[in-house]
């Protein structure tokens, strides 16, 4: 597969350990999700990508549609007007 960024062929794919945090002060308490992607990393301009594995993704929708929070900007509008 070519890389998005630069069209390269030259990858690899990495494995991986992130927690995804979501943002707002009203996540100030919430660990986040843990997650074990797959990183496919253009070893040529660095451009990675990944994907959330099913089970991490229903933690993630779960929690971002408790919250009603699902973008950044949402969590920059609320620091703005607190």
């Amino acid at each position: 597969m070519s890389c998005r960024l630069c069209g390269s062929s030259n990858d690899a794919e990495l494995a991986a350990a992130m927690t995804i945090h979501f943002s707002g002060l009203k996540n100030l308490d919430n660990p986040g999700v843990l997650v074990f992607p797959k990183l496919l990393v253009c070893l040529d301009c660095g451009f990675a990508r990944f994907t959330v594995p099913e089970t991490a993704l229903a933690s993630v929708a779960k929690v971002t549609l408790a919250n009603d929070s699902s973008t950044l900007e949402d969590g920059a509008g609320e620091v703005a007007t607190q």
